[in-house]
């Protein structure tokens, strides 16, 4: 699987990346810089203490935060003769060493005596979302990026790129790991590697180049819709929509320097008035165009999502449910 959230970028020649519109090789998404934030004993009390309490709650189910056009295109997927076959025998031996090969030998393995700041972020998610903790590395990477694999069953990893962990602050980094993770909780398995795989430049994996400009509209038109779920995921382990938002605002245009200026109530208007600008017959084609060949929704359109779903009955029942 992979799972990405950076802005969102024409279709092109496939480059790495993630949580970001057409993926390169990992998920993207951006900083803001403060200088190497150290978290303290007391806030990883205090971490450890929610996560417990979450995780002694009644546990998270998938189609809690499974959005509805997660479930609309997976069904379409599934009407598809054969694919998720082809994609389990596309993703065979040679492709699965080529992916962990490739991470296992040029990334550094978070662990409690490595990097354990992050490893406690990735632990909490977890326990949240009410899922099994995967691997996570961390690779030298200029483009801020994130990315999950899941591949034949075996124990899944996640990726961040160095440039993502000084482009967010760690509560923002923590929402792209629990957006990864919501990748894992909702099952999106060979569907998302494979889509994943298509936008990290895997056209060059043996057998994979014939059918992969077949299958890729289909497969990205049912990730964008997988990202919307989770964007949710996110929402639910940060307990906050300015954060996730803050995360897609920095991918559509932040930067270290930028950053402290950056406001997240002015990109909630600039998302309605997008909206209100593509309302119309005319606007309406242009967006559909636009985002046709995406693996990710719009940044606008996702943080519009993400701050609708927060103020929702839904999300507000969940929350109490979980964090009683």
């Amino acid at each position: 699987m992979a799972a990405c959230l950076s802005p969102t970028l024409p279709h092109q020649p496939i480059h790495r990346r993630c949580w970001t519109p057409k993926l390169s090789s990992s998920s993207t998404s951006t900083y803001y810089r403060c200088p190497h934030r150290r978290i303290s004993g007391a806030s990883f009390s205090a971490i450890s203490a929610r996560a417990s309490a979450a995780a002694a709650t009644q546990g998270l189910d998938a189609d809690d935060i499974r959005h509805p056009l997660d479930k609309q295109n997976t069904s379409l997927l599934k009407a598809i003769p054969g694919l998720n076959d082809i994609g389990k025998a596309l993703l065979g031996p040679v492709s699965e060493q080529v992916m962990v090969l490739q991470n296992i030998g040029s990334s550094v393995l978070v662990s409690e005596n490595q990097l354990p700041e992050l490893h406690q972020l990735m632990i909490e998610a977890a326990q949240i979302l009410n899922i099994e903790s995967p691997d996570l590395y961390v690779r030298q990477n200029p483009v801020p990026n994130a990315y999950t694999l899941a591949i034949n069953g075996k124990k899944p990893f996640v990726v961040v790129h160095t440039s993502l962990v000084e482009l967010l602050t760690r509560k923002e980094l923590q929402a792209v790991l629990a957006h990864e993770l919501g990748h894992l909780k909702c099952d999106h398995g060979v569907w998302l590697t494979f889509a994943n795989i298509l936008t990290v430049g895997a056209y060059t994996v043996p057998g994979l180049g014939m059918v992969a400009g077949y299958l890729e509209e289909q497969l990205f038109r049912w990730l964008r819709a997988a990202k919307l779920t989770c964007d949710r995921a996110a929402l639910v382990v940060v307990q906050d929509p300015k954060v996730v938002i803050s995360v897609l605002m920095k991918l559509a245009g932040g930067c270290p320097s930028l950053a402290n200026q950056l406001n997240v109530d002015a990109f909630l208007e600039q998302a309605r008035s997008y909206d209100k600008a593509s309302s119309n017959p005319v606007g309406w084609y242009i967006r559909n165009a636009q985002t046709r060949e995406l693996s990710h929704p719009l940044p606008v359109m996702r943080a519009r999502e993400v701050d609708e779903w927060s103020r929702s009955q839904e999300y507000r029942a969940l929350s109490r449910k979980m964090f009683q």
